[in-house]
């Protein structure tokens, strides 16, 4: 779907009353959601499965625990914790070819960028909120991203 189409749904749904939006072009399916608590409307695009494909079987994870692992803490990150403000895939350089925008170590004020995540085929450049040294990268390269998932702490 063309991206001035789309900015166009948001907007309708923006300015109009209408909670929720579904558009259906060709194979292509755009789900526009409006919630009151949130500033901007979320999009989401709900892939179309190949005819025959099995969707893959989620695994649950065990653990076991000793009684010695009880008494252990686990270590709270010291510093600022910058998170995903959406879903996608994280991104540490502007292309595959370039340098990161930062790596541990580097100091970073307000504002600056720190990576991109790429949702819906958007390149969203995610900004730091706070000035400080990169204290650790918790996000390897090309992973995908929840919404509110720590990306990096900054000291």
């Amino acid at each position: 779907m063309d991206l001035r189409k789309l900015k166009k749904l948001i907007d309708l749904v923006e300015e109009s009353g209408i909670a929720e939006l579904e558009v259906t072009e060709g194979e292509e399916k755009v789900r526009i959601v409006k919630h009151t608590t949130v500033a901007a409307p979320q999009t989401y695009m709900i892939p179309q499965a190949a005819p025959g494909a099995v969707p893959p079987v989620a695994r649950e994870k065990s653990t076991v625990f000793d009684d010695d692992d009880l008494d252990d803490e686990p270590e709270e990150p010291q510093g600022e914790v910058v998170k995903s403000p959406m879903v996608g895939t994280f991104y540490r350089a502007a292309s595959p070819t370039s340098d990161p925008f930062v790596e541990v170590g580097s100091t970073v004020k307000a504002g600056d960028p720190l990576c991109i995540v790429e949702a819906m085929k958007l390149l969203n450049e995610i900004e730091s909120d706070f000035s400080g040294t990169i204290k650790e990268i918790l996000v390897e390269n090309g992973q995908p991203v929840e919404y509110g998932e720590p990306l990096f702490i900054i000291g």
